[in-house]
């Protein structure tokens, strides 16, 4: 409304984001950090590249299941509680993690760490959005992204690190010991979150789930996404050890590879933003797209290189597919009709985690390793993402025409 002001975030609303970014940071981290973990662990556990490929999966497959079966659920306890029950969950999950003797064992804690993990974003963001106003949601929204930054410039780094220098456990133990932090915190300083259970749901939410799933709009959402989900997870699984084993990368010159990644990304990721809101989604995606292409294409043909050109591309691959992500996460947003946002994020999460999972098996059974040491078929892997890339801008363009025909006919 003309003349109304952004409320000023109260003491409590500052500790309260501060707390759901630290949560929120340490899901980032966990899920990030067993692909950039590839070149440590498959001659730590000795397992092909088809186990390792299960072993990424079994996070993101279980977390889908999870949050799917859940998400017409959550309305029905205090955010608070589910918080506290589900990441406690999570850590119990990490905690198995970093006693893991096997590989059968660091499997079967991943299973656990994702059923519980895999709806801890989905309360977090409920969470903000009971508790902030419409008009500063967009403040805390911008905080809570800055966890996702935090976990590639600090987190992701420091856990490398103490994964080369002292024992790939230890990278999981900074998890524990960050997000143990976090659930004190939550059990201490936030208050219930309740006022939703005043409202009774007209609803019954596995009907709502089904018209969510059935609404042809919101599948072609559906597809995007889990297209984009799908090319990321299928190059990244395998990428430190193709870094280290077909590039030339030293292993110690991990944490400054994904580093220099990072402190980009939280450069020009708001850059990119501000280019999307001006020149629209999707010229912006087509030109992510276009640079994201000609690097996955460089990357996975590389061969021996000096490092700063690894660095170099890498980064700039990582740069295009944030392009690619914030045009598209910002046009899908935009398809949702008010009353099944909720459900629609939840529904959109859980089948992008699920995919994603499947995706990691896939890369799995195409590449292998040598008895050298090399990454076979990579180059394969290029053309497979270089395809569901072509294939989410056709995508993409639907949608595109599907919300300017909305907005035309609402005029």
């Amino acid at each position: 409304m003309e003349g109304e002001t952004s409320p000023k975030f109260t003491r409590f609303q500052f500790l309260l984001v501060a707390i759901i970014a630290l949560v929120l940071m340490t899901i980032v981290l966990d899920f990030m950090l067993m692909s950039a973990l590839s070149a440590i662990l498959l001659p730590k556990l000795d397992i092909t590249t088809k186990q390792f490929g299960l072993l990424v999966s079994a996070y993101p497959i279980s977390a889908g299941i999870s949050a799917i079966l859940l998400s017409g659920y959550a309305d029905k306890v205090d955010r608070k509680k589910l918080l506290l029950f589900f990441y406690s969950g999570f850590l119990l999950g990490i905690l198995f993690c970093t006693n893991a003797p096997s590989y059968q064992a660091l499997v079967v804690a991943r299973i656990v760490t994702g059923i519980f993990g895999g709806v801890v974003g989905p309360i977090c963001f409920a969470i903000i959005t009971d508790l902030f106003e419409p008009t500063q949601r967009g403040r805390a929204m911008g905080i809570l992204q800055m966890a996702s930054a935090g976990s590639q410039i600090l987190g992701l780094p420091l856990a490398l690190y103490l994964a080369s220098e002292l024992d790939w456990r230890a990278a999981f133990g900074l998890i524990l010991l960050i997000g143990t932090t976090a659930v004190l915190l939550v059990f201490w300083k936030i208050r219930p979150v309740d006022k939703h259970l005043e409202i009774q749901a007209k609803v019954n939410p596995l009907r709502h789930s089904l018209k969510i799933i059935s609404n042809r709009n919101y599948l072609m959402v559906f597809l995007n996404n889990t297209l984009l989900v799908s090319g990321d997870i299928i190059l990244m699984t395998f990428s430190s050890a193709y870094c280290t084993n077909n590039l030339g990368v030293d292993i110690d010159n991990l944490p400054l590879l994904y580093g220099v990644a990072g402190v980009s990304t939280f450069i020009f990721a708001p850059i990119i933003g501000r280019l999307t809101d001006k020149y629209g989604t999707l010229n912006v995606f087509v030109i992510g797209t276009i640079m994201t292409i000609t690097m996955v294409a460089l990357f996975t043909n590389m061969g021996i290189n000096p490092f700063w050109a690894v660095i170099i591309v890498h980064t700039l691959l990582l740069l295009g597919n944030n392009a690619r992500s914030i045009s598209s996460s910002a046009l899908g947003t935009i398809v949702p009709e008010v009353e099944d946002r909720g459900a629609f994020m939840a529904i959109d999460a859980a089948m992008q985690l699920a995919i994603g999972g499947m995706a990691a098996m896939i890369a799995g059974l195409i590449v292998f390793q040598s008895d050298d040491g090399m990454i076979n078929n990579f180059p394969t892997l290029g053309l497979i993402v270089i395809s569901l890339m072509i294939s989410t801008s056709g995508v993409m363009y639907v949608i595109n025409r599907m919300v300017k025909r909305r907005n035309m006919a609402s005029m």
